[in-house]
């Protein structure tokens, strides 16, 4: 089997109820990877693409579902099962980014970004 041309991970991370930095899954259903797995199934695009639960992506402030997709380093933040198939279709199968979910770059892997809450020193 050729190689998958894409890779889709999907945050699955929860936390307690309340935490400060919120989860992926508070409802633990796994629903959003599910529907990912599931619309890659219906288009066809199984032996192409490839939907993995994640741990923590540590995005959280992105939340409450972030997903990530490699090859191209995507990243998508506040995705619902209303978004899924907007983002198989138009980027998964047709290699277009959805620009109104995507993360700037300037937010991934930074401690300080328009969405993340400023830390107050203590003492």
């Amino acid at each position: 089997m050729p190689p998958f041309e894409r890779h889709v991970f999907v945050c699955g991370n929860r936390r307690e109820e309340g935490h400060p930095r919120g989860c992926c899954d508070p409802a633990a259903t796994e629903a959003l990877h599910k529907a990912f797995k599931a619309t890659i199934a219906d288009r066809g695009l199984a032996r192409r693409v490839r939907a993995n639960k994640a741990g923590c992506l540590d995005q959280c402030e992105h939340g409450p579902a972030v997903v990530v997709v490699y090859p191209e380093a995507v990243w998508y933040g506040g995705v619902t099962a209303d978004d899924v198939a907007e983002i198989v279709d138009r980027h998964l199968a047709g290699g277009e980014p959805v620009a109104r979910l995507r993360l700037d770059d300037g937010c991934i892997n930074t401690g300080a970004c328009a969405h993340k809450p400023r830390r107050v020193p203590v003492g």
